[in-house]
């Protein structure tokens, strides 16, 4: 009698995958974001397409993409001592993250504007700091303070002219050896004190002349600095007190005779995001350092660097802003819910488009005040410049960290996971508002520029009567926010306030001049109504909202 046969087991197979998005991946970053494009070509840089076309393409790859997840996933590691017991206080990064920075100077984002200067080059680099965020935020620090000293660095001749051609070199060296023997350099910052934080008068390191002193001389420095970005910089400038007031000084890794200065890392900042840029604590002891300018003009020219670095915060926070409304877009076009795509659903299609218009507004109001900083011999864009920077850098760095989580809900629980790039997205939006002077700073300062250039109102309000008789409710708004100038009552009070309807109604003007009418219409349906909350979400009904969504939709 035969045996039975057994039966095969069905396959082990629970359950087939569908339902979801592919990877938002091998796309072109700047292509496909038709406000960038428009305004890179409005404001002065269509010489600059072609090469932004292909930076987009670069930063859109797979492979660049995971280069960003990798330096996200293996943060920077400190060696304060070689294995001899002799200081090393050296800074060891994930491959990737020279791969992310290569790309970054490759394309001038770190100094083109210098040394290849021509009309429009500020607009340009902009949008490539745009799109370089949107894949990894942690390069933007050292690559935003390169760009910033060099104007700082001018005020020392010598010393830039001596400089220049390692700062504006496009071969990245990540070679840990003196300035002299290296292709590139990259150059940091360093002003924050345990006990002063934005009050730089505070400040206790001390610099004392090695010799007699003056511009451009040998100094030795002690003392401490609280919050230290990117300290593997070829070198760095520095506040510190002199004989004569606090002042401004070169501080480079090693000395002219190829000794490692006294740079001393106390430790890496364990941060909330940023996670591949290393922040650290360090103390001077008895470090080399060289004047820059004068002894006692230290804020003003830091100052100088700041007003760059501030340009960059709005423009990171953009970036972010377009990669979270870009992956939203992108989730929602090929996920389905209750048998419709979610991009159809009208209540979805309205959050969609709502973060869409913010992003473009973002887009729109940081683009121009980069046209401002290329016209440097204008005197009205050198005021516009002064009063905009800041509130352009508060309102953005504001609006970055709402508009984050409402993205990510758009991907449910997905969105939540490390494995998508939201929460990455996420711990990065607020560090903007943070670095380079926080919300309040940026208000005052607001104020100064208003009450020190008065003129500087009277560009600023140029500028928002171009778009008179284009929208009878921006008309009225521009009307009474020219009234509240006006009103001295607690203005230090109510600066926020003041700031927000500031950048919020340049928003609005640029919008109605140059983004279709569908956009402009809905954006100041929405930010100009007087129940706005500033939830997403919640724009009126009557508008066209499919058509901000195709518009801004990464494909």
């Amino acid at each position: 009698m035969a045996e039975p046969q057994e039966k095969p087991l069905p396959p082990f197979v629970t359950h087939e995958v569908f339902n979801q998005p592919p990877p938002l991946e091998n796309y072109n970053l700047f292509r496909t974001d038709r406000a960038l494009a428009q305004a890179v070509e409005r404001e002065g840089a269509a010489w600059a397409v072609d090469g932004l076309m292909a930076a987009g393409e670069e930063y859109g790859r797979a492979e660049t993409i995971e280069w960003g997840l990798l330096a996200n996933q293996n943060p920077p590691r400190l060696h304060t001592f070689d294995r001899f017991g002799r200081r090393r206080d050296e800074v060891e990064f994930h491959p990737s993250y020279h791969a992310m920075m290569e790309l970054a100077v490759r394309h001038g984002l770190h100094a083109a504007p210098w040394g290849e200067p021509r009309a429009g080059a500020h607009v340009a680099r902009a949008a490539g700091v745009i799109m370089a965020v949107q894949i990894e935020a942690g390069v933007q620090c050292p690559i935003t303070m390169t760009y910033g000293v060099v104007p700082a660095l001018r005020r020392q001749p010598d010393l830039a002219a001596e400089l220049e051609p390692k700062l504006f070199s496009r071969r990245y060296d990540r070679r840990f050896r003196p300035v002299a023997e290296k292709h590139g350099m990259t150059m940091g910052m360093g002003m924050t004190e345990k006990q002063g934080g934005s009050d730089l008068r505070t400040n206790t390191t001390r610099a004392m002349p090695a010799g007699a002193g003056g511009p451009g001389a040998e100094y030795r420095i002690v003392g401490h600095k609280w919050f230290f970005s990117a300290p593997m910089c070829d070198a760095f400038l520095v506040l510190a007190n002199a004989p004569g007031g606090l002042s401004c000084f070169y501080l480079p890794r090693f000395t002219p005779d190829g000794e490692l200065n006294a740079i001393r890392i106390q430790r890496l900042k364990p941060k909330l995001g940023n996670w591949s840029n290393a922040s650290s604590e360090v103390e001077f002891h008895g470090a080399y350092a060289r004047l820059v300018g004068e002894e006692g003009r230290g804020i003003p020219n830091i100052i100088e660097m700041a007003t760059y670095t501030r340009l960059d915060c709005a423009l990171g926070t953009t970036g972010l802003m377009r990669q979270a409304v870009a992956q939203a877009l992108h989730h929602a076009a090929h996920r389905s819910a209750f048998q419709r795509r979610l991009v159809d659903q009208p209540l979805m299609t309205n959050v969609l488009a709502d973060l869409a218009l913010e992003q473009e507004a973002a887009t729109a109001l940081v683009m121009r005040l980069a046209r401002a900083f290329d016209r440097q011999g204008d005197e009205k864009e050198t005021l516009f410049r002064r009063l905009m920077t800041p509130a352009v850098k508060f309102w953005i760095c504001k609006r970055g960290p709402a508009l984050g989580p409402e993205a990510m809900e758009v991907l449910g629980g997905a969105g939540y996971v490390e494995e998508s790039m939201m929460p990455r997205l996420y711990r990065e939006l607020p560090l903007n508002s943070i670095w380079e002077g926080s919300g309040n700073v940026m208000c005052l300062d607001v104020l100064r520029a208003m009450q020190r250039e008065p003129a500087a109102l009277e560009v600023f309000m140029a500028e928002l009567r171009q778009s008179s008789g284009g929208d009878r409710r921006l008309d009225r708004a521009i009307d009474a926010l020219e009234s509240e100038f006006f009103n001295p009552t607690a203005i230090e009070t109510r600066a926020r306030r003041l700031v927000e309807r500031m950048a919020l109604l340049t928003q609005a003007s640029l919008l109605l001049r140059h983004a279709p009418g569908v956009v402009a219409d809905a954006f100041i349906a929405s930010r100009l109504d007087a129940s706005w909350s500033g939830a997403f979400g919640t724009l009126p009904s009557g508008l066209d909202l499919r058509a901000i969504v195709e518009r801004a939709m990464p494909a």
